[in-house]
């Protein structure tokens, strides 16, 4: 059996009752993953088979649940929040496909595959956080009840300006890149403290054309200088009317403003925590509100816009976008250490996306398409042929480029890549420069 979870000592935290119902929670996984390949299996066995996997997965966010309580964990209420997405969002949504779908074979899969994912990612992080062995990464967000009636305001304030029904995709969410967007930071504070409130604005550039180049009468599809000021003010505006329902930024003002570009951007989701980090959709396109407090950036990573200013820095901010897009590579492998070093090889070349996992990789795909996907085809869990073949399976996705990459050449190994019929593969123990060319090649050859 290809797909199977393997208990490691990392997992453990060090508290019996938490640590033996993951254990427990892995073994059923693995059970259902065996049961899901056989040929006779049936659709009430399945049924209950996720029954049973849902029932203790309720039952250990409980126990978890009454144990952070009783020792008083300050990551409490973020940590419940994570569960409750897990509970109120993520499963339901997999549910009704599982039902949608008559317990398909691929929807079984897709079910197992995010759950284990989600186990493996919140065991590893948000779990071994409880006991002081890692570091929470949404300890700091807004407790549920202050998230929940910020996401109402910011969908009423869309329909409002905009008229334009939105949804929230994602309170959690990471800087992924949504396409060719804008990125606004606005840093507000009263006038005597020093601890300020730092909004970040990422819109999906189609968003901003059908929305403020419209009401203004712009015709165009790209964004220009008009365009660019209008979006700065109503952000202005639109962060103005978020924080008149937030009692404690009552008399905040404005202290500085900047235009990012996205590695910027993206560089803020690396070093610090945030309070809110919401991404919606509008129908229109994606647009992500973020808010850091205290937060500021390295010096000199972006320049404050004024009076004096203004009009060169937007200028010159799209003269940067206005540079010939690179080619977009998405590297997906478990291992950070390969991502990274893949990273550097390309980064200088090529745009650089990672996922860590399967799922992720197909999120980010369908955020920001890529020209080219090195996927690792032995990762666990959803290994790479099943990340092919999902990619496959969705019609605008099934003519991404796709290269493998491997750690064993072994004849065996290859005839089952060959036969995957991949755009390519590479040996992950080539040196670095041999990647290189092999990859500036692939992209020589397509041109």
């Amino acid at each position: 059996m290809e797909n199977q979870l393997v208990w490691k000592e990392e997992y453990n935290i060090g508290v019996d009752v938490i640590d033996k119902e993951h254990q427990r929670l892995f073994k059923i996984i693995n059970k259902l993953f065996a049961f899901g390949k056989e040929e006779k299996k049936s659709q009430w066995a399945c049924q209950e088979g996720i029954k049973y996997f849902k029932d203790h997965a309720m039952k250990h966010f409980l126990e978890e649940e009454n144990y952070m309580k009783s020792i008083g964990y300050e990551g409490y209420a973020a940590h419940r929040h994570l569960h409750e997405g897990f509970r109120k969002k993520m499963l339901p949504a997999l549910e009704e496909e599982l039902e949608q779908t008559n317990y398909s074979e691929n929807s079984v899969d897709h079910f197992l595959g995010v759950c284990a994912g989600w186990l493996i990612g919140h065991t590893l992080t948000e779990d071994r956080a409880i006991t002081g062995e890692g570091m929470s990464k949404w300890i700091d967000l807004l407790p549920e009840e202050e998230l929940e009636a910020m996401k109402k305001v910011i969908v009423q304030l869309v329909y409002d300006m905009f008229h334009l029904e939105s949804h929230v995709l994602s309170d959690g969410y990471s800087g992924e890149k949504f396409g060719r967007g804008l990125y606004c930071r606005l840093v507000y504070g009263m006038e005597q403290e020093e601890e300020n409130r730092e909004i970040f604005l990422a819109f999906e550039e189609k968003l901003l054309i059908n929305t403020v180049g419209k009401a203004m009468g712009i015709e165009t599809n790209k964004l220009d200088t008009m365009l660019v000021n209008a979006t700065r003010f109503t952000a202005h505006q639109f962060v103005k009317r978020v924080m008149e329902h937030l009692p404690d930024a009552e008399g905040c003002e404005i202290k500085e403003e900047n235009l990012l570009t996205y590695e910027q951007f993206q560089d803020v989701f690396e070093k610090e925590k945030m309070q809110v980090s919401l991404l919606f959709d509008t129908g229109e396109g994606y647009f992500a509100y973020c808010v850091i407090a205290p937060h500021m950036l390295d010096k000199g990573a972006a320049t404050p816009i004024g009076v004096e200013n203004a009009m060169a820095e937007v200028e010159e901010y799209l003269k940067k976008r206005d540079i010939p897009q690179r080619q977009k590579i998405l590297i997906v492998d478990d291992s950070m250490t390969i991502r990274q070093g893949m990273k550097q090889l390309l980064c200088e070349d090529y745009e650089i996306a990672m996922a860590s996992s399967g799922m992720s990789a197909f999120r980010s795909i369908a955020l920001d398409r890529p020209d080219l996907v090195l996927l690792d085809y032995e990762m666990p869990v959803c290994d790479g042929k099943q990340v092919l073949e999902m990619i496959r399976s969705e019609e605008e996705f099934a003519d991404i480029p796709i290269i493998f990459l491997t750690g064993r050449t072994d004849p065996g190994t290859v005839r089952k890549l060959v036969s995957l019929k991949p755009d390519g593969y590479l040996a992950k123990y080539l040196k670095p420069a041999e990647i290189k060319q092999k990859i500036d090649a692939y992209f020589e050859k397509k041109i």
